[in-house]
């Protein structure tokens, strides 16, 4: 083989490694969502006050198994501190945010973070939480992608 030969299958190589660098690179890049795919989920996420630890707790009170769980993981990514999980005796349909600990803007947070309108204040000093959140059946989870 000659040296320009050479010179051309070694350019040939690294034209074909940059392509295969570049459609990898454009492939891992995040799409932008479309806000009508979302819909309410569209807006802003919400998170938790920075340097505050905010406790959640959340009831399932419709009819729908490990609703719970999700929106315990739903919260804890936006930074909130789920510390209970559970599931009520009593179905309801509309969910409801309580502040049990006088922090009215805490359980607005929690309410905007799930697209939870309703948020009612009922102290309750015996609870160990600032935020109980009773999940009705007409909330709707936002799509989660696959993980195994």
């Amino acid at each position: 083989m000659t040296v320009r030969g050479r010179w051309l299958m070694g350019a040939l190589v690294v034209a074909i490694v940059g392509a295969t660098a570049a459609m990898l690179t454009l492939r891992e890049r995040p799409r932008p969502v479309r806000a009508t795919a979302l819909g309410r989920f569209a807006r802003r996420e919400v998170t938790a006050p920075p340097n505050t630890r905010v406790k959640v707790e959340v009831i399932n009170a419709t009819k729908t198994g490990g609703l719970a769980r999700r929106v315990t993981r739903l919260l804890r990514d936006r930074g909130f501190d789920v510390v209970k999980y559970s599931t009520s005796g009593v179905i309801q349909d509309s969910t409801i945010i309580l502040d049990r600990t006088n922090h009215p803007e805490w359980a607005r947070l929690v309410g905007d973070a799930l697209g939870a309108a309703r948020v009612e204040a009922r102290p309750d000093t015996s609870r160990y939480v600032d935020v109980t959140v009773v999940l009705g059946s007409a909330w709707r989870a936002p799509a989660q992608p696959f993980s195994p």
